[in-house]
């Protein structure tokens, strides 16, 4: 373990050391240098990658911050998590390089199961993320031995433990996959996902979707109060759209005039 510890520090530090503070893209660069941090330890996937750069371009039309309209959803999902019998966060390779403290604490918060769940999966790979969220404080964490499927996925996301997705009343879902938030919807589960893309497949499935960054949004769920009110994900995605289109308008505007 120390010599993990060690390990990770240098990495960290070697990772900050290299961009300076005043770097205007300073944030994104550290985040994409945490994913390519992940590909080089096994724990990310090299479509990773890919998925990450097509996220930042919605962050982008976002303004890359955590606007009123996705605290709303963060909050709901804080109300949704707390209030399950059985809620588990699902964790992929790209959570697992971005927020692993931060997804560890979570779990504490809502006394959530840890699962790992991957659709380019290899047992190395999975080992590598549990023993990487056990390095930043994990425990108990599910994936490693797989149980059951998820009815009607044949791929490797199908794959799940009885004890925490299957069973599931509530699952977190972030940086999901569009077929298997509809396939546990359709087990009758509440999914809550975290997807920069309003107009995605996972987002109009899941019953609550956060258009936010993770590296923003599980930070903001570790603080943030349980909604109070009632929550409407297709008025939430309604939202985010037009605010991007409004967003938009303005730039073009200020284009115009320049």
């Amino acid at each position: 373990m120390g010599a993990c510890t060690h390990l990770y520090t240098v990495v960290t530090y070697s990772i900050y050391m290299d961009i300076p503070e005043t770097h205007p893209r300073r944030a994104s660069l550290l985040t994409r240098n945490k994913l390519v941090d992940g590909v080089e330890r096994g724990i990310t996937s090299k479509a990773g990658l890919i998925a990450h750069g097509r996220g930042e371009a919605f962050d982008y039309l976002l303004g890359e911050r955590t606007g009123p309209v996705a605290e709303r959803a963060e909050r709901a999902a804080v109300k949704a998590m707390l209030e399950a019998d059985n809620p588990v966060i699902s964790v992929n390779g790209n959570v697992a390089a971005l927020v692993p403290r931060e997804i560890v604490k979570l779990g504490e918060r809502f006394k959530a199961k840890l699962e790992v769940n991957l659709f380019h999966r290899t047992d190395q790979r999975i080992g590598r993320i549990i023993e990487w969220l056990e390095l930043h404080g994990g425990k108990d964490i599910l994936g490693g031995e797989p149980d059951a499927r998820i009815p009607g996925l044949e791929h490797a996301r199908g794959l799940c433990t009885d004890e925490g997705i299957f069973h599931a009343d509530v699952v977190l879902v972030p940086l999901e996959d569009g077929d298997r938030a509809q396939a546990l919807s359709s087990m009758g589960k509440t999914v809550i996902t975290v997807d920069l893309n309003p107009l995605s497949r996972t987002a109009r499935t899941a019953d609550i979707t956060i258009v936010d960054n993770i590296v923003r949004a599980v930070p903001n769920m570790l603080e943030l109060e349980p909604l109070e009110d009632v929550f409407d994900n297709r008025e939430n995605l309604s939202e985010v759209v037009r605010y991007i289109s409004g967003r938009l308008e303005g730039i073009s505007r200020k284009i115009k005039d320049i």
